[in-house]
């Protein structure tokens, strides 16, 4: 499991915990979101992504169930009593929202709950469940797309908005063409047609979702009438590419979702829109021909290819991708265990990021300094390196000053302390050979080795 996707789980899995403690109180998306740190909108699109339930259901679910379950023990109770604690403001609602759970009214439940017990079958989120789900989104992705993570330009685009069913976009961009060659505007060396979506369908209700068609312009416009300008800036997007009909559009989101999070991306506040490249009407199948676009944050300048390896053609010939090398990395790993296993207790590879994988070592007495070393591979550059680093900031502050203010200089000391999660580090292997992995395991041996016995010895002195 990647650092990203288990940040992500830790969150929801906080976020549930709470929900289940405090159904009766006000679990409003927006205390929620501030709960888990993630803006409501992308908190919603995560826990859909995750929990494959909107967050006002798995609410009205969970309290149902509560309601349900205190009703098997304690028959007495009102009705009435158990609904308005539970946030229901009606007894109309309430029934209505029961029977549609459960297949019959609370008041049935109430009397005969004990018999039906065995037909509710509540089956509880877990992480199990949604990994398993991953293969089938895989599968689905790869007979259906190639995703991209790229920089894409900043697009100036007429647009028209609109709050409602989306059956009015066609109509939309027929007007919007129309006006762009009547006022000589449109890009026609570029074109491009863009649907924006400015509400997350899986928060607003379909009647209230306010979406935008555009159209690429070469000059910027005032705003004429229901015709204004809007320009989604330059930034980093994961890109899917689809041919597929209008009913798969929706799932092929909710994959393009998962699939950001099983790669370790993190998703961005900007505009996430759909490109199309043909008519729909004018398909064999009536598919659309589109992209799919996901703002992400940018975590450095190296950007994967379609497949989510990392482009290795600056100055390096060897045939490398992503997957190779975090294979490699967990062989070195497993030598280091298999070798060290009864000194080092080795820490987990990370790999929530396209650009470096690591993992870390430690002992008895180092755990105790709440320091460890790590082993690091950076993918673009080829290079292992190793580093001393802390447990958190403070204690890479305090190690890192002692360094500072010592005369010993035998290894390069972080810059500062502030952006960095080496206190000092060493570059170990410049221009790894992969062909033979035997001798670069033992070179990577050799020069850790002495690395860690050498800073040892200073931090024991």
């Amino acid at each position: 499991m990647n650092e990203t996707r288990r940040e992500y789980l830790k969150r929801i899995h906080f976020v549930l915990d709470f929900i289940e403690k405090n159904l009766d109180a006000d679990l409003s998306l927006e205390y929620l979101s501030e709960k888990a740190h993630y803006s409501p909108y992308h908190f919603h699109r995560v826990f859909l992504t995750v929990v494959n339930e909107r967050l006002n259901e798995y609410i009205n679910r969970k309290r149902i169930e509560r309601i349900a379950s205190i009703l098997l023990v304690e028959p007495t109770i009102p009705l009435k009593d158990l609904a308005y604690k539970y946030g229901f403001n009606s007894d109309t609602s309430f029934s209505r929202a029961f029977k549609k759970y459960y297949g019959v009214s609370p008041t049935t439940f109430k009397s005969e709950g004990k018999k039906l017990l065995s037909k509710i079958g509540i089956e509880p989120f877990s992480s199990e469940k949604y990994i398993c789900s991953i293969d089938n989104m895989k599968q689905w992705i790869k007979m259906n797309t190639q995703i991209t993570v790229k920089e894409l330009p900043e697009l100036k685009l007429a647009s028209i908005s609109h709050i409602g069913e989306f059956d009015k976009a066609g109509t939309m961009f027929e007007r919007l063409i129309a006006w762009g060659h009547q006022k000589k505007v449109l890009d026609t060396s570029d074109f491009k047609a863009i649907t924006i979506y400015h509400d997350n369908p899986n928060v607003t209700q379909t009647s209230k979702l306010r979406f935008s068609t555009c159209v690429t312009i070469s000059e910027s416009i005032n705003t004429d009438g229901e015709i204004r300008q809007i320009t989604i800036n330059k930034g980093i997007y994961a890109v899917g590419q689809f041919e597929i009909k209008a009913e798969e559009i929706s799932k092929a989101w909710k994959n393009m979702c998962i699939w950001v999070i099983e790669n370790g991306y993190e998703f961005r506040d900007g505009d996430y829109f759909e490109m199309y490249h043909n008519d729909h009407r004018t398909h064999p199948e009536q598919k659309f021909i589109l992209d799919i676009c996901i703002p992400l944050e940018k975590t450095d300048n190296s950007i994967p290819d379609r497949t989510g390896n990392v482009d290795f053609s600056d100055d390096k010939e060897q045939n490398v991708d992503y997957h190779q090398l975090i294979d490699y990395l967990k062989e070195l790993k497993a030598f280091f265990h298999k070798e060290y296993g009864t000194y080092f207790k080795l820490g987990n590879i990370y790999q929530g990021n396209p650009n470096f994988s690591y993992f870390s070592l430690t002992t008895e007495e180092l755990k105790n300094q709440k320091l460890k070393f790590v082993i690091i591979l950076n993918h673009k550059t080829l290079c292992f390196s190793i580093c001393l680093s802390g447990q958190n900031k403070s204690i890479r502050k305090k190690y890192w000053q002692m360094f500072r203010e010592s005369d010993w200089n035998k290894y390069h000391l972080a810059e500062s302390i502030n952006d960095s999660l080496s206190i000092i580090d060493q570059t170990i292997i410049e221009e790894p050979d992969f062909s033979n992995k035997r001798n670069l395991t033992k070179q990577i041996e050799k020069e850790s080795l002495k690395f860690i016995n050498e800073v040892k010895d200073i931090l024991e002195y």
